[in-house]
């Protein structure tokens, strides 16, 4: 099968993978990933992000459904598909008394189509770190070697397995903008990430998982969009929740008070914070600690959570 370049580069389709004693760990997800697109996986811990990946990269085979990458079985046609791809793991696992240059001069004896090792290293900030053992690294600039050796064969596919742990901010923003222009040159890039700011900043596209199952998919605000807006605001002195226009003509489908401060969560952020702040001037009143703000991926992640939490408890009640 040739690849045409106007295909999906991963094609999922109804994928499941099972370990020792009949634990699930991914329970049938479909999804593909376009060229030159970023594709995030989020999860919590167990939701079988990292047991997808693995069945992407080929290092292990499937329970059932199938997964294809550059149009191939990346598992029984791994000598095709490897070559094209460039993966970093959670953690590396190089030789601690070789030094970065060693390591990284090691790693592209079995790349094929080398870049040279010196480009590479300057390109995530360890140029000035070729003489340095890999055991004398910080966590940071050990995730920094990973993501130079997995860039050594200019990979068409780049899969990143929670890239930015360890890194300091600047650190993280460096390697965000990295994967920018990875992007921006064409890479697809498929990389899973506990960082949910560093996916809504990062990905074209996005799959939460749960469990082993996709809770959610789509852009980010797709996915953001199905979740409520909120307003918060501390009711001025001398007045009530009562007082202020009827909750569902501003839009408002839920709402708390905790003492004098008030949260309203809204699919129609712009007309409940209009008309909200409408009746505050006509009443000349200030709301205090005034916080508007439209859903956030964070927020979406653990509505989720929340939900899947819920229906579980309902089921075992129920059982």
């Amino acid at each position: 099968m040739n690849f045409n370049e106007h295909e999906h580069v991963i094609e999922v389709t109804d994928l499941r993978r099972v370990y020792g004693g009949g634990f699930e760990a991914v329970r049938g997800i479909t999804f593909s990933v376009d060229r030159g697109e970023v594709f995030a996986l989020l999860g919590t811990n167990g939701a079988g992000k990292t047991s997808t990946v693995e069945l992407l990269e080929g290092l292990a085979e499937p329970a059932g459904g199938r997964v294809r990458v550059l149009g191939h079985d990346p598992h029984a046609e791994r000598g095709v598909v490897r070559p094209r791809t460039g993966v970093m793991l959670q953690e590396g696992g190089f030789p601690s008394e070789l030094t970065v240059g060693e390591t990284a001069r090691m790693w592209a004896g079995c790349v094929s189509g080398a870049r040279p090792e010196g480009e590479v290293l300057d390109r995530v900030g360890l140029g000035g770190k070729t003489g340095v053992r890999v055991k004398q690294l910080s966590g940071g600039e050990r995730r920094r070697l990973d993501l130079a050796l997995a860039l050594l064969g200019d990979p068409e596919v780049l899969f990143l397995d929670e890239p930015t742990t360890g890194l300091d901010a600047e650190g993280r923003r460096d390697t965000w903008e990295l994967v920018r222009e990875l992007r921006d040159a064409g890479t697809t890039v498929l990389l899973t990430t506990h960082y949910l700011e560093e996916a809504e900043g990062l990905a074209d596209r996005l799959a939460i998982l749960h469990q082993g199952r996709i809770a959610a998919a789509g852009t980010p605000a797709e996915v953001t969009a199905a979740q409520p807006s909120r307003i918060v605001f501390e009711l001025p002195e001398g007045y009530f929740l009562g007082d202020l226009p009827p909750l569902g003509e501003l839009g408002v489908s839920g709402h708390e008070v905790d003492g004098r401060v008030v949260r309203l969560r809204t699919h129609q952020l712009q007309r409940a914070a209009t008309r909200l702040l409408v009746w505050a001037e006509g009443a000349g009143v200030e709301l205090r600690r005034l916080d508007v703000r439209a859903a956030s991926l964070e927020e979406a992640f653990l509505g989720i959570a929340r939900e899947a939490a819920g229906a579980a408890e309902k089921k075992e009640y129920a059982a």
